[in-house]
């Protein structure tokens, strides 16, 4: 299984928000471009985000911006508003044979490890915000300057 890139696309719609935002408006164009994908996937991310409340989004070309300060906008939130993942991360096979010692037991065996491991991602993504990554791009640009 694997996480849907709506999760990349919405984070680096967001850091595109949160670099750009002061100096020019940021766009659906203008995101799609450094995205590079259709302006309409960027359109359904900013839509999914502004539900959440984490962007604002003025009609036509007025461009979007952060709903709250970056430092309070975490991995975790926009994982959750994008709906990533339907429900847990993990899903679980149906109807193991009960006949079976290890079908009559997985679940009991299984359950906790996996839930375990949905805590930990989530716990993970909450620990990191837009502000945090940002501040990321900023040491790569830095990185970068000094090799040119």
């Amino acid at each position: 299984m694997q996480i849907s890139p709506r999760f990349t696309i919405a984070v680096h719609t967001l850091l595109c928000i949160a670099r750009f935002s002061g100096s020019q408006k940021v766009t659906s164009a203008f995101i799609a471009g450094s995205v590079n994908v259709n302006p309409v996937v960027i359109r359904r991310a900013l839509g999914q985000l502004k539900e959440a409340g984490i962007v604002l989004v003025e009609a036509g070309v007025g461009g979007a911006r952060l709903a709250r300060p970056a430092e309070r906008i975490t991995l975790l939130d926009v994982y959750r508003a994008v709906d990533c993942v339907q429900g847990d991360l993990f899903s679980f096979h149906a109807n193991p044979n009960p006949e079976c010692p290890v079908g009559r037991n997985v679940h009991a065996v299984l359950d906790g490890e996996v839930a375990a491991a949905q805590h930990a991602l989530e716990q993970r993504l909450s620990e990191t915000t837009i502000a945090d990554l940002d501040a990321e791009v900023e040491l790569q640009l830095a990185k970068e300057g000094s090799r040119a």
